[in-house]
């Protein structure tokens, strides 16, 4: 299983990013959760088998919110995201 951490910006706070973030990860069976920060960014940590998290991943750079707008995107690989059963927001 492999595990990512996005940080995305642009309009991703107060448009439904993180509800529909996870309407994306719930049916591609994606686990992790997504949080606003401070900064008015949202991080992302995700895992799941590679296929469906490569089509995640390209929702989430294409903004799953109808009115959110993702200014720029970071990926990292990170193996040490804690392992989840499901997904949440924060």
């Amino acid at each position: 299983m492999r595990k990512v951490r996005m940080r995305v910006t642009g309009r991703v706070q107060g448009v439904g990013f993180r509800f529909m973030t996870k309407m994306v990860a719930d049916q591609l069976g994606i686990w992790g959760c997504a949080t606003n920060e401070d900064d008015g960014s949202v991080v992302i940590e995700a895992m799941g088998p590679d296929e469906a998290l490569e089509t995640f991943i390209e929702k989430v750079k294409a903004s799953p919110a109808p009115y959110g707008r993702v200014a720029s995107f970071t990926l990292t690989e990170d193996t040490t995201i804690e392992l989840r059963q499901k997904f949440y927001t924060n």
